[in-house]
């Protein structure tokens, strides 16, 4: 009679889950950095030519799984004060939650705020993926301050990789409220599948056909 458990299945069926979930996340991340250079380096000589001032790309610490720090990789699409900037702005912020954002930010660019509409700005963060501090699906990545305000239901959001594109992503993104956001960030960590990261892999590539709920 056999000893194997239901428990045990489970667990092996996640192995080869994460495994798949992997080397899906290594090969894409190579192919997308290599077919994509040529417009990286577009974006980055615009970047240069409206704000001379300040790096092409951005770098901010930001919480992974269970809660370990990395630096996360953007374009740049604010101005190169845009963190010093942020505190007099607080005041503005238009979404519930330990989350800071304003449709019109002053604070970004021109070619920023393009990138944004089509999520362009996150393309770096294909160096993340390969690095492994990311996957290309999986909730997105807070920032410290962000999760030292999190209440226990919230803090689940860290029980996985983080990822470039999750449920939210393809769902309303900035008009969702917080709630909302953590709700399907926790759905999709029980639910998770490769099934469902390839799903929410081909809708987000419509994002970048520009997205009226992005800023």
């Amino acid at each position: 009679m056999s000893n194997v458990t239901y428990q045990d299945i489970a667990t092996k069926e996640r192995k080869v889950y994460l495994f798949a979930k992997r080397m899906v996340d290594v090969i894409c991340a190579i192919i997308g950095l290599i077919i994509l250079s040529p417009l990286m380096v577009i974006i980055s000589l615009l970047i240069k030519l409206e704000d001379k001032q300040g790096s092409v790309f951005f770098s901010q610490p930001r919480l992974g799984k269970d809660s370990k720090s990395f630096p996360i990789y953007k374009f740049r699409s604010m101005v190169s004060n845009a963190e010093e900037l942020k505190l007099t702005l607080l005041q503005e912020n238009e979404v519930t939650g330990p989350v800071f954002k304003i449709k019109n930010d002053p604070r970004i660019t021109k070619i920023g705020k393009f990138m944004r509409r089509t999520s362009l700005d996150e393309l770096p963060q294909l160096i993340n993926v390969l690095k492994g501090d990311m996957s290309l699906v999986g909730p997105r990545p807070p920032l410290p301050e962000e999760v030292a305000k999190y209440n226990d239901y919230e803090k689940q959001r860290l029980k996985v990789v983080p990822g470039l594109t999750c449920y939210w992503q393809v769902s309303g993104r900035s008009n969702l409220d917080f709630k909302e956001w953590v709700d399907l960030d926790l759905k999709y960590i029980r639910e998770r599948n490769m099934l469902i990261d390839i799903k929410l892999i081909f809708k987000t590539i419509l994002v970048l056909f520009g997205s009226k709920d992005a800023y």
